[in-house]
Protein backbone atom coordinates (compact mmCIF):
# COMPACT_ATOMS: atom_id res chain seq x y z
CA UNK A 1 0.00 0.00 0.00
CA UNK A 2 1.06 3.58 -0.41
CA UNK A 3 0.62 5.72 2.70
CA UNK A 4 -0.33 9.40 1.52
CA UNK A 5 -1.59 12.54 3.60
CA UNK A 6 -4.94 14.56 3.69
CA UNK A 7 -3.46 18.09 3.26
CA UNK A 8 -6.50 19.61 4.89
CA UNK A 9 -5.37 18.23 8.47
CA UNK A 10 -2.34 20.21 8.18
CA UNK A 11 -3.61 23.49 7.22
CA UNK A 12 -2.71 25.46 10.19
CA UNK A 13 1.18 25.07 8.38
CA UNK A 14 0.00 26.97 5.40
CA UNK A 15 -0.36 30.33 4.24
CA UNK A 16 1.52 33.18 2.00
CA UNK A 17 4.73 32.83 4.15
CA UNK A 18 5.86 34.52 7.62
CA UNK A 19 5.09 33.25 11.06
CA UNK A 20 1.95 31.14 12.82
CA UNK A 21 0.41 31.60 16.48
CA UNK A 22 3.72 29.95 17.58
CA UNK A 23 6.53 31.17 15.73
CA UNK A 24 6.37 28.39 12.90
CA UNK A 25 7.58 29.32 9.29
CA UNK A 26 4.46 28.91 7.09
CA UNK A 27 4.30 26.41 4.36
CA UNK A 28 3.19 27.60 1.01
CA UNK A 29 0.79 24.71 -0.96
CA UNK A 30 3.19 24.52 -3.46
CA UNK A 31 5.75 23.30 -0.73
CA UNK A 32 3.40 21.17 0.93
CA UNK A 33 4.64 18.07 -1.48
CA UNK A 34 8.00 17.89 -0.42
CA UNK A 35 7.44 18.50 2.95
CA UNK A 36 4.84 15.62 2.88
CA UNK A 37 7.72 13.62 1.20
CA UNK A 38 10.88 14.68 2.77
CA UNK A 39 9.54 15.39 6.75
CA UNK A 40 6.81 13.29 7.14
CA UNK A 41 7.87 10.35 5.20
CA UNK A 42 4.86 9.88 2.86
CA UNK A 43 4.15 9.03 -0.87
CA UNK A 44 1.66 11.22 -2.07
CA UNK A 45 -1.32 13.79 -1.31
CA UNK A 46 -4.42 14.17 -1.23
CA UNK A 47 -6.19 17.73 -1.73
CA UNK A 48 -9.13 19.80 -0.34
CA UNK A 49 -10.81 21.84 -2.88
CA UNK A 50 -11.16 24.82 0.17
CA UNK A 51 -7.08 24.95 0.05
CA UNK A 52 -7.41 26.01 -3.40
CA UNK A 53 -9.36 29.00 -3.79
CA UNK A 54 -8.66 31.53 -5.82
CA UNK A 55 -6.35 29.03 -8.11
CA UNK A 56 -5.80 28.98 -11.84
CA UNK A 57 -4.89 26.41 -14.19
CA UNK A 58 -1.28 27.92 -14.10
CA UNK A 59 -1.19 27.77 -10.28
CA UNK A 60 -2.41 24.35 -10.53
CA UNK A 61 -0.17 23.39 -12.78
CA UNK A 62 2.85 24.86 -10.94
CA UNK A 63 1.61 22.50 -7.62
CA UNK A 64 1.41 19.75 -9.97
CA UNK A 65 5.04 20.17 -10.90
CA UNK A 66 6.37 20.55 -7.70
CA UNK A 67 4.57 17.60 -6.50
CA UNK A 68 5.94 15.35 -9.40
CA UNK A 69 9.65 16.79 -9.09
CA UNK A 70 10.13 15.52 -5.51
CA UNK A 71 7.40 11.78 -6.10
CA UNK A 72 5.01 13.32 -4.29
CA UNK A 73 2.16 13.58 -6.82
CA UNK A 74 -1.15 14.42 -5.72
CA UNK A 75 -3.55 11.64 -5.99
CA UNK A 76 -7.23 13.13 -5.07
CA UNK A 77 -8.89 16.09 -4.80
CA UNK A 78 -11.65 16.35 -2.05
CA UNK A 79 -15.07 18.35 -2.73
CA UNK A 80 -14.98 18.60 1.53
CA UNK A 81 -18.49 20.74 1.11
CA UNK A 82 -21.96 18.23 1.12
CA UNK A 83 -23.14 19.46 -2.77
CA UNK A 84 -26.99 19.53 -2.81
CA UNK A 85 -27.46 18.37 -6.34
CA UNK A 86 -31.63 17.72 -5.49
CA UNK A 87 -33.19 21.37 -5.01
CA UNK A 88 -29.70 23.26 -6.00
CA UNK A 89 -30.62 21.78 -9.77
CA UNK A 90 -27.28 23.61 -11.56
CA UNK A 91 -24.82 25.06 -9.34
CA UNK A 92 -24.02 21.32 -7.72
CA UNK A 93 -23.52 19.47 -10.91
CA UNK A 94 -21.71 22.57 -12.60
CA UNK A 95 -19.87 22.76 -9.03
CA UNK A 96 -18.77 19.02 -9.00
CA UNK A 97 -18.19 19.50 -13.05
CA UNK A 98 -15.30 22.06 -12.09
CA UNK A 99 -13.35 19.68 -9.24
CA UNK A 100 -12.94 17.19 -11.92
CA UNK A 101 -10.93 19.32 -14.15
CA UNK A 102 -9.19 20.76 -11.52
CA UNK A 103 -8.38 17.52 -9.83
CA UNK A 104 -7.27 16.46 -13.77
CA UNK A 105 -5.36 19.48 -13.97
CA UNK A 106 -3.62 18.59 -10.54
CA UNK A 107 -2.39 15.29 -11.99
CA UNK A 108 -5.39 13.37 -9.64
CA UNK A 109 -6.34 10.03 -10.66
CA UNK A 110 -9.57 10.14 -9.06
CA UNK A 111 -11.99 13.23 -7.00
CA UNK A 112 -13.84 12.71 -4.14
CA UNK A 113 -17.52 14.07 -3.62
CA UNK A 114 -19.89 14.32 -0.64
CA UNK A 115 -23.54 14.47 -0.98
CA UNK A 116 -26.20 16.80 0.84
CA UNK A 117 -29.48 14.31 0.36
CA UNK A 118 -32.05 12.26 2.30
CA UNK A 119 -32.23 8.96 2.53
CA UNK A 120 -35.53 8.06 0.68
CA UNK A 121 -35.73 6.37 -2.72
CA UNK A 122 -37.12 8.98 -5.30
CA UNK A 123 -33.89 11.29 -3.82
CA UNK A 124 -31.56 8.97 -4.57
CA UNK A 125 -33.35 8.27 -8.38
CA UNK A 126 -32.82 12.20 -8.88
CA UNK A 127 -29.02 11.98 -7.30
CA UNK A 128 -27.98 9.22 -9.85
CA UNK A 129 -29.36 11.26 -12.58
CA UNK A 130 -27.47 14.34 -11.87
CA UNK A 131 -24.45 12.90 -11.10
CA UNK A 132 -24.74 11.39 -14.93
CA UNK A 133 -22.83 14.42 -15.86
CA UNK A 134 -20.16 14.45 -13.70
CA UNK A 135 -19.42 10.78 -14.04
CA UNK A 136 -19.41 11.39 -18.48
CA UNK A 137 -17.03 14.39 -17.34
CA UNK A 138 -14.74 12.24 -15.51
CA UNK A 139 -14.86 9.40 -17.90
CA UNK A 140 -13.41 11.88 -20.60
CA UNK A 141 -10.77 12.55 -18.54
CA UNK A 142 -10.05 9.53 -17.29
CA UNK A 143 -10.74 9.83 -13.67
CA UNK A 144 -12.82 8.53 -10.75
CA UNK A 145 -15.42 10.19 -9.51
CA UNK A 146 -15.84 8.38 -5.54
CA UNK A 147 -18.46 8.99 -3.05
CA UNK A 148 -17.14 9.35 0.31
CA UNK A 149 -19.64 9.29 3.65
CA UNK A 150 -22.09 12.11 4.45
CA UNK A 151 -24.89 11.64 6.55
CA UNK A 152 -28.31 10.95 4.83
CA UNK A 153 -28.67 9.29 1.74
CA UNK A 154 -24.79 7.65 1.91
CA UNK A 155 -24.23 7.18 5.51
CA UNK A 156 -25.13 3.48 5.33
CA UNK A 157 -22.89 1.19 3.15
CA UNK A 158 -25.60 -0.45 1.14
CA UNK A 159 -27.47 2.53 0.21
CA UNK A 160 -24.21 4.09 -1.01
CA UNK A 161 -23.21 0.77 -3.41
CA UNK A 162 -27.08 1.03 -4.65
CA UNK A 163 -26.01 4.44 -5.92
CA UNK A 164 -23.22 3.28 -7.74
CA UNK A 165 -25.06 0.63 -9.51
CA UNK A 166 -27.73 3.59 -10.09
CA UNK A 167 -25.44 6.09 -11.80
CA UNK A 168 -23.75 3.20 -13.62
CA UNK A 169 -20.38 3.15 -15.07
CA UNK A 170 -16.52 1.87 -14.19
CA UNK A 171 -15.48 5.05 -12.61
CA UNK A 172 -17.84 5.87 -10.03
CA UNK A 173 -16.99 4.25 -6.77
CA UNK A 174 -16.57 4.86 -2.87
CA UNK A 175 -13.80 6.85 -0.62
CA UNK A 176 -14.27 4.73 2.66
CA UNK A 177 -13.42 6.77 5.74
CA UNK A 178 -12.43 4.81 9.31
CA UNK A 179 -14.25 7.12 11.79
CA UNK A 180 -17.09 6.54 9.51
CA UNK A 181 -16.63 3.25 9.36
CA UNK A 182 -16.67 3.27 13.36
CA UNK A 183 -19.98 5.00 13.83
CA UNK A 184 -21.48 1.62 12.06
CA UNK A 185 -22.66 -1.19 13.61
CA UNK A 186 -20.26 -3.28 12.28
CA UNK A 187 -17.27 -1.35 11.25
CA UNK A 188 -15.83 -4.65 9.84
CA UNK A 189 -18.56 -5.21 7.31
CA UNK A 190 -19.28 -1.60 6.48
CA UNK A 191 -15.17 -1.60 4.95
CA UNK A 192 -16.08 -4.78 3.50
CA UNK A 193 -19.07 -3.75 1.56
CA UNK A 194 -17.22 -0.43 0.32
CA UNK A 195 -13.87 -1.14 -0.13
CA UNK A 196 -14.50 -3.29 -2.92
CA UNK A 197 -15.15 0.04 -5.28
CA UNK A 198 -12.37 2.27 -3.59
CA UNK A 199 -9.67 4.02 -5.25
CA UNK A 200 -8.48 5.58 -1.85
CA UNK A 201 -8.99 4.90 1.50
CA UNK A 202 -9.11 7.50 4.32
CA UNK A 203 -7.04 6.49 7.22
CA UNK A 204 -8.89 9.07 9.29
CA UNK A 205 -7.16 9.13 13.06
CA UNK A 206 -7.47 10.95 16.31
CA UNK A 207 -6.56 9.99 19.58
CA UNK A 208 -2.89 7.99 20.86
CA UNK A 209 -2.09 7.15 23.82
CA UNK A 210 0.84 5.13 25.47
CA UNK A 211 -0.74 1.82 27.53
CA UNK A 212 1.43 1.99 30.68
CA UNK A 213 3.52 4.41 32.44
CA UNK A 214 7.16 3.93 31.02
CA UNK A 215 6.01 3.08 27.65
CA UNK A 216 8.56 3.50 24.87
CA UNK A 217 8.68 6.48 22.78
CA UNK A 218 5.82 5.90 19.83
CA UNK A 219 7.35 3.87 17.26
CA UNK A 220 6.76 0.56 14.75
CA UNK A 221 7.64 -1.31 17.38
CA UNK A 222 5.95 -0.15 19.86
CA UNK A 223 2.07 -0.06 18.46
CA UNK A 224 3.10 -3.44 17.41
CA UNK A 225 3.68 -4.40 21.07
CA UNK A 226 0.33 -2.61 21.98
CA UNK A 227 2.83 0.13 24.28
CA UNK A 228 0.45 2.78 21.78
CA UNK A 229 -2.54 2.54 21.11
CA UNK A 230 -4.96 4.32 18.73
CA UNK A 231 -7.50 4.69 21.41
CA UNK A 232 -11.18 5.58 19.38
CA UNK A 233 -10.81 2.20 17.33
CA UNK A 234 -8.46 -0.16 16.61
CA UNK A 235 -6.83 0.77 13.88
CA UNK A 236 -5.10 -2.94 13.04
CA UNK A 237 -8.63 -4.58 12.11
CA UNK A 238 -9.82 -1.79 9.79
CA UNK A 239 -6.49 -2.03 7.57
CA UNK A 240 -7.14 -6.42 8.00
CA UNK A 241 -10.84 -5.44 6.64
CA UNK A 242 -10.03 -3.72 3.78
CA UNK A 243 -6.72 -5.63 3.19
CA UNK A 244 -9.18 -9.02 3.23
CA UNK A 245 -10.93 -8.00 0.12
CA UNK A 246 -8.34 -7.45 -1.53
CA UNK A 247 -7.54 -3.64 -1.11
CA UNK A 248 -3.71 -2.55 -1.66
CA UNK A 249 -4.12 1.12 -3.10
CA UNK A 250 -3.03 3.69 -1.52
CA UNK A 251 -4.10 5.06 2.25
CA UNK A 252 -4.68 9.02 2.69
CA UNK A 253 -3.73 9.95 6.60
CA UNK A 254 -6.26 12.05 7.93
CA UNK A 255 -5.03 13.25 11.53
CA UNK A 256 -8.57 14.44 12.96
CA UNK A 257 -7.45 14.79 17.03
CA UNK A 258 -6.10 17.69 19.06
CA UNK A 259 -2.67 19.05 20.03
CA UNK A 260 0.42 18.83 17.26
CA UNK A 261 -1.15 18.06 13.98
CA UNK A 262 2.84 17.11 12.97
CA UNK A 263 2.74 14.68 15.75
CA UNK A 264 -0.47 13.60 15.21
CA UNK A 265 0.51 12.69 11.18
CA UNK A 266 3.73 11.13 12.46
CA UNK A 267 2.07 8.20 15.31
CA UNK A 268 -0.64 7.91 12.39
CA UNK A 269 1.94 6.52 10.10
CA UNK A 270 3.86 4.32 12.42
CA UNK A 271 0.49 2.49 13.62
CA UNK A 272 -0.97 1.79 9.79
CA UNK A 273 2.97 0.88 9.24
CA UNK A 274 2.45 -1.83 12.36
CA UNK A 275 -0.53 -2.51 11.27
CA UNK A 276 0.48 -3.18 7.89
CA UNK A 277 3.81 -5.50 8.75
CA UNK A 278 6.17 -2.72 8.53
CA UNK A 279 8.02 -0.88 6.46
CA UNK A 280 8.31 -4.05 3.80
CA UNK A 281 4.36 -3.75 3.13
CA UNK A 282 4.29 0.06 2.22
CA UNK A 283 5.58 1.10 -1.46
CA UNK A 284 7.49 4.06 -2.06
CA UNK A 285 9.05 4.48 1.46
Amino acid sequence: MLLTLTASCVRGLLGSGGKGKKGTARLDLADLPRFVREEMLLSGLNLTTDLLAGADRSRLEGIRERADRVSCACLLLIEPEPQDLVSEVGTGVQRLVRVVEAGHILGCTAVAVRLQAKDQDEVMALVATRLRPVMERAEKLDMNLLIAPHTGLTERAERVTELLKKVGGFRVGTFPDFEAASKAKDPGAYLHRLTPYATVVSASTIEFAATGKKAAEPSIEAFEKGAWVHKPYDLKSYVTAIRAVGYDGPLGIDYRGTGDVTMGVRRSREALLAALGGLSAVEGL
